[in-house]
């Protein structure tokens, strides 16, 4: 289970930057259908950064995540991180059945750093056991950047696409999600398409 733990600040999505894309004016004194359009206009943003990186495996702008595990994947000594790139791990325990949290030692532990397929590493031979009935609750940090102008431009330019189709049929009842597998413009696939992890080299998350 992965907990997103803080949404994206509203001051670190491109708003001047899309309404820009859309060819909107900017008002000199916003009124009542001026703060429904920017509202809009930032839910159209919000839903196309969650699909860019849903389909992806990339988180865009900075913010923290926790990772809930019931056992390691493979043979314990290792374990991929379900999305890149992971600046940090800042916290790492295990949780007995009875709600009991140990730390696990930094020393235990390391962080190997991927473009793709970051991975939680064992110092020497194997991950600490989870306990029976618990879990592993692993903390990081993952980000491109924390600021919209830190993102590689043909992410910056897929998320704008696919932000402004979500604009343009905002009344005709169309979900704004699309998954990995889910349809997306041709464009915005080929922007994305190179930032896709490939299954079946670093393993499947």
């Amino acid at each position: 289970m992965l907990k997103e733990l803080g949404a994206v600040p509203g001051s670190a999505l491109p708003q001047a930057a899309f309404r820009a894309h859309l060819r909107l004016p900017e008002g000199a004194a916003p009124g009542p259908h001026d703060v429904a359009e920017a509202a809009g206009l930032e839910r159209a943003l919000r839903a196309a950064l969650a699909a860019i990186e849903a389909r992806t495996g990339k988180a865009l702008i900075s913010r923290a995540f926790e990772l809930r595990l019931n056992g390691w994947r493979g043979e314990g000594c290792a374990q991929v991180l379900p999305l890149a790139p992971v600046i940090a791990v800042t916290a790492f325990g295990l949780r007995d059945a009875a709600g009991v949290m140990v730390a696990v030692q930094a020393g235990r532990w390391r962080l190997e750093q991927d473009l793709h397929y970051p991975r939680l590493v064992a110092a020497r031979y194997l991950l600490p056991t989870i306990p029976t009935g618990g879990r592993a609750e692993v903390v990081f940090e993952a980000r491109f950047g924390p600021n919209w102008a830190d993102l590689p431009a043909d992410l910056q330019q897929a998320v704008l696409m696919l932000a402004a189709q979500y604009w343009e049929e905002r009344h005709a009842g169309a979900s704004h999600a699309a998954g990995p597998d889910g349809l997306v413009p041709f464009g915005v696939a080929a922007l994305v398409a190179r930032w896709r992890g490939m299954r079946g080299l670093g393993g499947v998350v």
